[in-house]
């Protein structure tokens, strides 16, 4: 069995920063990639960045500049980095894993998801 236990949202002020922080436990063979998604009320999951067990990183064009994924594969865990955020970043944001079984067996497993407000 497989968790991800995400932490660091909150409220905070526009051109505020925050921290949000992605543990994996359990079951785990190797992890590929590591990712952050968000997603509003009534609005599709979007990716914001996701990085490879290399460290190759994708950025989702509205926070190139302003977000850094990075990981610790020793403890199994992403972070998200999240400088000058504005109102726009609002949004409940999931943590995603892609994890190696063995042979062909690949899945993808979501956090809970942790809201972020930015509001004055």
């Amino acid at each position: 069995q497989v968790q991800l236990v995400e932490s660091g949202g909150g409220l905070v002020q526009p051109g505020g920063s925050l921290r949000l922080s992605c543990a994996v436990s359990g079951s785990v063979f190797i992890i590929t990639a590591m990712g952050w998604y968000r997603q509003a009320p009534g609005k599709q999951r979007e990716l914001v960045a996701s990085i490879t067990n290399r460290g190759m990183t994708n950025y989702a064009d509205s926070v190139k500049g302003r977000f850094t994924i990075t990981r610790d594969n020793a403890k199994n865990t992403v972070y998200l980095q999240m400088n000058s955020l504005n109102p726009e970043d609002t949004d409940v944001y999931y943590c995603n894993s892609r994890i190696f079984h063995g042979g062909s067996d690949y899945r993808a497993y979501w956090g809970q998801g942790t809201q972020v407000t930015v509001s004055s």
